[in-house]
């Protein structure tokens, strides 16, 4: 697993205009975060650390493992926007892969 990407922001309103704007690189920690943890068996995955400059605070986004394929479903438009072709195969392929029916025990 890689280390989660830490972005730095002022406060938490510079952070939350980066969501609004749909700032390409939340977007790509948050799949990045997702494709290194395809395999795992936790329920939640760190995906993205904010770094809130004035209050000097940290704070961790987490995503739940039930909620990768929705995710990267949403977050395909962007590298598609973005024609990276490469990543967006790659990405694909782990939607495939999230939403294949588990075998029965």
């Amino acid at each position: 697993m890689n280390k989660p990407k830490e972005i730095e922001v002022k406060t938490l309103y510079d952070f939350q205009n980066l969501v609004d704007n749909k700032h390409f690189s939340i977007s790509q920690a948050i799949v990045t975060s997702i494709l290194s943890n395809l395999k795992t068996r936790k329920k939640n995955v760190h995906v993205l650390s904010v770094k809130r400059l004035e209050e000097n605070t940290v704070f961790d986004i987490t995503l739940e493992r039930d909620n990768f394929s929705e995710t990267l479903k949403e977050n395909l438009k962007y590298f598609e926007d973005r024609e990276m072709y490469e990543e967006c195969v790659e990405i694909d392929k782990a939607i495939k892969t999230l939403n294949k029916p588990k075998p029965v025990k």
